[in-house]
């Protein structure tokens, strides 16, 4: 069974869905993929996982880095499970290319290479927008390629974490 629960956030309102497990979605309302991985049957309550990740959110949108990460349950194929593995290795204020998560993978797998296309792939659709941290993943270049939650979002994002944006190349609208 999921449940389901809402965060006020400062960048909008989000929806948060958990299992007995971990968290399994936390979504920005109107995001591309919004609840992708719901269960149709699910019921709004409020559980001590709901009340972990709000407490690191809080943390989070007050500019600090959260100390501990609420328990995750991350749902997906095996190569976005590592995809994911991933993205939680990548530091508060530091960012990644979806080349360099897939020369990880690749490495990992002991093959020649993986396509950075399939890791774009994985990463925009990722569930756990935030915790698992989708916006720390960039182009090639330093571009400030897709996010489901909105560009303008990702730079926020990053922001908060203290980079520098300027250093970053931003898609036109």
């Amino acid at each position: 069974m999921q449940y389901i629960n809402h965060y006020h956030s400062p960048l909008g309102d989000i929806l948060l869905a958990c299992d007995e497990i971990g968290l399994t979605g936390l979504w920005f309302e109107n995001q591309r993929y919004y609840a992708l991985q719901l269960d149709e049957n699910h019921e709004e309550r409020d559980t001590l996982i709901f009340s972990e990740t709000k407490d690191w959110l809080d943390i989070y949108f007050s500019g600090k880095k959260p100390e501990f990460t609420p328990p995750l349950h991350i749902q997906g194929s095996q190569f976005h499970k590592e995809v994911s593995e991933i993205m939680l290795s990548i530091p508060y204020g530091s960012t990644m290319t979806y080349g360099d998560i897939a020369a990880k993978i690749a490495e990992q797998r002991g093959i020649e290479k993986v396509s950075p296309r399939a890791v774009g792939g994985a990463v925009g659709h990722n569930a756990i927008s935030i915790i698992v941290p989708c916006h720390r993943v960039v182009g090639a270049n330093k571009n400030l390629t897709g996010y489901a939650g909105g560009i303008q979002r990702k730079i926020k994002l990053l922001e908060l974490e203290g980079l520098d944006i300027s250093k970053f190349s931003i898609p036109k609208k």
